[in-house]
């Protein structure tokens, strides 16, 4: 294949420089633009489908509750209980629909980049958002010491376990929780941002450069990335999904009475 290549520049893969993206005016990045957008569009949707609120309703406030529906009732509601996912209900559905939307920018075109896929945004949204919320809600219920117990001293558990239990358990909750639930969603965007680039600019340069016997190649290189956009449009919404179900699930295990 290499002597079938023309001569001249050389294929460069896409790799991660192609995640840092140059300032479009002072220290402003097109990642920082995209996530404000992404406010305004999710405020902008509920604040348009809600204000004329009819009991038949039209397909644009049948979107809208059927977004609400499903993040109140299949991820809050599940994760948290019946008795108290009423409060959360505003931070769950906001976090499915604003991460929706930034994993979703990955296949608009133009846009074309999903600003998950920069680890800063999930670990800013894990570190400040979701990790005090689910701890402050647990203190607040139980009082510090009795949280950490619930937290830190399983139930059940034999006291000598617990020397070497309670250290591993303090570590995940209070550390590796908030990491992970950002790395998940950081990294489907980022594989799947960078599998797209391969195929689309593989395709290209091989349209351009390539001998002619290799030119055909290009359209399965392009048939290969339509193919994967449909699939990564599944894991921006499944990876918005998860994120809100993790985020619930934390908060549900926060205010739960044992463990």
């Amino acid at each position: 294949m290499g002597r079938l290549l023309a001569e001249g520049d050389k294929f460069a893969p896409p790799g991660v420089k192609d995640f840092f993206l140059p300032p479009i005016f002072g220290e402003v990045t097109k990642p920082m633009v995209l996530m404000v957008l992404s406010i305004v569009i999710v405020s902008a949707f509920f604040l348009i489908t809600s204000r004329n609120m009819k009991i038949v309703p039209t397909k644009w406030q049948f979107a809208a509750e059927s977004v609400y529906d499903f993040s109140r009732n299949n991820i809050t509601r599940d994760q948290i209980g019946s008795k108290e996912f009423k409060p959360f209900i505003p931070l769950i559905l906001t976090l499915f629909t604003f991460i929706l939307v930034n994993n979703l920018y990955g296949i608009i075109p133009i846009i074309q980049f999903p600003t998950m896929a920069k680890i800063g945004f999930p670990l800013a949204l894990a570190l400040l958002v979701v990790f005090p919320v689910y701890h402050f809600v647990g203190i607040k219920k139980f009082g510090l010491g009795r949280y950490l117990k619930n937290q830190l001293l399983p139930a059940g558990v034999p006291k000598p376990v617990y020397i070497l239990l309670t250290p591993i358990e303090f570590f995940l909750k209070f550390f590796m929780d908030p990491i992970t639930l950002a790395i998940r969603v950081f990294a489907a965007m980022f594989a799947g941002h960078l599998i797209l680039l391969v195929f689309t600019l593989g395709g290209e340069y091989l349209l351009l450069h390539a001998s002619v016997p290799l030119k055909p190649v290009s359209l399965i290189s392009w048939a290969m990335a339509i193919a994967m956009t449909f699939l990564e449009a599944f894991i921006q919404v499944l990876q918005a999904y998860i994120f809100a179900l993790l985020s619930a699930s934390f908060i549900g295990r926060a205010l739960a009475e044992d463990h």
